[in-house]
């Protein structure tokens, strides 16, 4: 579902690029979800938070997605493809080097767990560059692990036609802390022949404009407070908002 309310810079011409603009930078994965999810489902969360949130935040840039993660756990899948850590890392450096060029401040939003610690390695590095970057998630408190039932939920409410309810099937719902070991070792499909880390079960539409709502807000709620941690990650304010922080355009470092 897309949200051409957002202004994308990808579409616009150099001469209106706004100085000194925020930019947010969605970055996903290519990689399997499960029997009935389709491999750029991280990519699609990210960019509709991303598209959304860039709607409350006046004068904000939508990069372009960054297709490609850090994804070496699935490659027991055909469709993944994985960049790895290091080159990862090297072209989100680059990248937002090359933002810092112009822009205000970046923001990037990731849909993908497994591009945590390297999104980590590398807003430290740029941060100590003193560039005025931060990270922010796609996470919703609560959620299974992986194409489970709130990844069903939520592609069921942004993309439905993509979603082949018909062939998921129960992975393994042990919680995420039990299973790492194992994933780190051995990959996904050493614990799941699926591909499936939770139960699609009882997915819903419904559900999932919820949950989008929920990493929408919190991703506003983050980058309008704009407390970044020694990770470079945004954190949640310690104090409620008022509407008129809410209201205020967040572009200035």
């Amino acid at each position: 579902m897309r949200n051409d309310s957002a202004t994308e810079l990808a579409h616009t011409a150099w001469p209106d690029v706004p100085p000194d603009a925020l930019v947010l930078l969605p970055i996903g994965s290519t990689e399997q979800h499960g029997p009935h999810l389709p491999l750029d489902t991280d990519s699609v969360i990210a960019e509709a938070v991303v598209r959304r949130a860039a709607t409350a935040l006046p004068g904000t840039l939508v990069a372009p997605t960054l297709p490609y993660g850090a994804s070496g756990e699935h490659a027991g899948f055909p469709g993944t493809v994985s960049i790895g850590h290091e080159a990862l890392c090297a072209v989100l450096v680059e990248a937002v080097r090359s933002l810092s060029l112009w822009a205000g401040r970046i923001v990037v939003v990731n849909g993908h767990g497994g591009n945590t610690a390297t999104l980590d390695t590398a807003l430290r590095l740029l941060r100590t560059e003193g560039h005025h970057v931060a990270s922010t998630g796609c996470a919703v408190p609560g959620g299974d692990a992986h194409a489970g039932r709130t990844e069903t939920s939520v592609m069921l409410h942004l993309a439905p036609e993509r979603v082949r309810l018909e062939c998921a099937v129960v992975g393994d719902t042990r919680p995420l802390a039990l299973l790492l070991p194992e994933l780190m070792a051995h990959g996904v499909r050493a614990v799941s022949p699926s591909g499936v880390l939770g139960d699609p079960t009882g997915a819903s539409a419904a559900e999932g404009r919820r949950a989008t709502d929920a990493m929408v807000s919190a991703a506003v709620r983050r980058i309008t407070a704009w407390t970044v941690d020694d990770r470079g990650r945004l954190a949640e304010p310690e104090r409620p908002l008022t509407s008129r922080q809410l209201d205020q355009q967040v572009i200035r470092p």
